[in-house]
């Protein structure tokens, strides 16, 4: 007796292979479309990246400023009186001070990622902007505020989260059978 093999459904080809289809990476970045070859494109790309290096250089030396300021700040909070004690307001400065330096770093290294690969790294942005509303939330003083102004940045931080979420998510793999 004969017996046909079960028949798969195919699946559709990725969607780099369609016809009209964008390629799109597990990286989550987006690439630049590749310059076209007018002569006044390219002079213009040309400064475009020369202005991103500039900027690279420049967020450089806001980090190298950062660390100083951090330092600084350490320094005046601790010699402040009373001698090397630490209230929890001091704290949360110093807290403020080591944030606003890692987002720097962090639009640094968005800013090298644009140079060396000419991507916009989504995920990225999104985290560095999570970092800075995470700052903000740990500067706040709460007893002064208006509850508007909290429910709006709850809801910043709720659209940043699902977005970085929405970006981070990959649907599970189904667990392949061995046939026999």
């Amino acid at each position: 007796m004969d017996t046909k093999p079960p028949v798969r459904p195919s699946m559709p080809p990725p969607a780099s292979t369609r016809p009209g289809a964008t390629r799109r990476d597990d990286t989550h970045e987006v690439k630049v479309p590749p310059v076209p070859e007018d002569a006044m494109l390219k002079v213009l790309h040309a400064v475009i990246h020369f202005a991103v290096r500039i900027l690279a250089v420049l967020m450089v030396l806001v980090i190298l400023w950062g660390v100083a300021d951090v330092g600084y700040v350490m320094y005046q909070r601790v010699v402040a009186a009373p001698f090397l004690m630490l209230t929890v307001s001091d704290i949360l400065v110093i807290f403020g001070s080591f944030m606003a330096v890692l987002i720097a770093i962090e639009i640094f290294i968005n800013i090298t990622l644009y140079i060396k690969h000419d991507t916009l790294p989504i995920k990225m942005v999104i985290a560095t902007a999570l970092m800075a509303v995470a700052r903000k939330v740990i500067m706040l003083d709460f007893k002064d505020l208006d509850p508007a102004y909290i429910m709006a940045i709850a809801a910043v931080i709720v659209a940043l989260g699902l977005t970085y979420w929405l970006i981070s998510y990959k649907p599970p793999q189904p667990v392949k059978q061995d046939e026999r």
